[in-house]
This record gives C-alpha cells, sequence and structure tokens, in this order.
C-alpha cells in the first residue's frame, strides 16, 4: 500500500501555499492598478521610487524586467505627471527617475496594495511572523544566489548587520547604521539604507544569522 503521505508532502506544500499567496497578491494588483489607472509594473515602479530615485536600469533589475519594458512604463509614467527624469548629480550625462508631487501621492497608495495581507499575518503570533519571516530571508537568499530572482536589500547581507551580538532573546541583533537592537520579527527584506556588504564579509554574516558554529567576529 503506498504511503499515504508522501516524505515531500511539506516542501511542496509549502510551495503551493506560496503560489495562492502569489495569486492573490497579483489579481489585487491587477484590480488596484486597473482602477487608478495604472498597470501592476507601473505601480510597482512608483513603490520602487517612493523609496528613492533611481536609474532606469536600476529599476529594470529590482523588478526583473527587461530595460525596454521598463523605459515604456517610465514613458507612461511620465505622461501621466507621476515621475520625471532628472539629470544625475554623479554623472551629467545620465539620468535618475524620481517622483513628483503628484507621483509621492500615488506611490503612497500604490503601497497600500498588499495591505490585504495583513490582516491574515496578523493571525500569526509574534514567535510565528519572526519564524516566517526567517524562513523567507532564507528562502530569498538562496533564490538570489541562484539568480532566479532580482536582490533584494536585506538586513541579513548588508554591512551594517550584526547577528546574534546581544543576549536579549527579542533582540540580539545590531544595526550600526542607527546603532540599535533588533530582534527577527524587525529584520528587512527591503531597507533604503542597506549597504551590500563584501562578499567574505557576507558569508560571515549569513553564518553567523543561521546559527552556523563557525562564528566569526565581523569587523
Amino acid at each position: 500500500m503506498a504511503e499515504p503521505f508522501a516524505a515531500d508532502s511539506a516542501g511542496r506544500q509549502v510551495m503551493t501555499g506560496l503560489a495562492k499567496l502569489g495569486i492573490a497578491l497579483k489579481s489585487r494588483a491587477w484590480q488596484e492598478a486597473g482602477a487608478q489607472g495604472l498597470t501592476p509594473t507601473q505601480g510597482q515602479l512608483l513603490a520602487l521610487l517612493r523609496l528613492r530615485r533611481r536609474r532606469v536600469s536600476d529599476l529594470a533589475e529590482e523588478l526583473g524586467i527587461t530595460a525596454a519594458t521598463a523605459s515604456d512604463a517610465i514613458g507612461a509614467l511620465v505622461a501621466k505627471g507621476l515621475v520625471a527624469k532628472v539629470r544625475s548629480p554623479q554623472d551629467g550625462r545620465s539620468h535618475l527617475v524620481e517622483l513628483t508631487p503628484a507621483g509621492v501621492r500615488e506611490a503612497d497608495r500604490v503601497a497600500g496594495w498588499p495591505d490585504f495581507l495583513l490582516d491574515a499575518v496578523d493571525v500569526l503570533s509574534p514567535a510565528e511572523q519572526a519564524a516566517l519571516l526567517r524562513a523567507l530571508l532564507k528562502m530569498i537568499r538562496v533564490l538570489q544566489e541562484r539568480r532566479q530572482i532580482p536582490v533584494a536589500r536585506m538586513c541579513v547581507s548588508c554591512r551594517f548587520f550584526r547577528p546574534n551580538v546581544h543576549p536579549d532573546p527579542e533582540r540580539p541583533h545590531h544595526c550600526t547604521f542607527v546603532d540599535a537592537p533588533f530582534g527577527d520579527r524587525q529584520l528587512r527584506l527591503e531597507c533604503p539604507d542597506q549597504e551590500p556588504a563584501p562578499v567574505e564579509q557576507a558569508e560571515r554574516l549569513w553564518a553567523a544569522f543561521a546559527g552556523s558554529a563557525a562564528l566569526l567576529e565581523v569587523h
């Protein structure tokens, strides 16, 4: 008789669950975008520009789309008066994309598109939320290393991150950028102040965060 519960059923069920959440997010994005006269891609661009101005090539890389697709979407947003192109202060030959005042207001609305999931997340206990966030960090890191998703500006790959340096189990980590301790529930998947750590330091940070026995001092 076949085993009723396959050995890999947990992993596949997690994958199925994440796929369902992805469908829900995509569906809501189309609903909200259509109501506001935007496409989901245009909405995502506004959300990214809400954090800081960027080059078109950077926007394309972060969204995992072609430069041509990003350029077309930016052109549409310029026509709508939501973004503008300005010369880069570092290189006068290149341009940066930034929000206009109208774009800032629209970006604030766009940022709320995924909020319908907050009620579901709030059902989880603080410990469950922290565990889920750690699991997501691990999954995203693997996908980034395999170049299957764009690189996220996460705490765990930031040069300011110091994992597990405090005895307080609620706030074991330290951010040297703001010089403050914090816990797993405050880990960020996208931080505007993140600066990527050099490869060797990033590996040591991850080993310390993941609980490796090789906990080396990070300078």
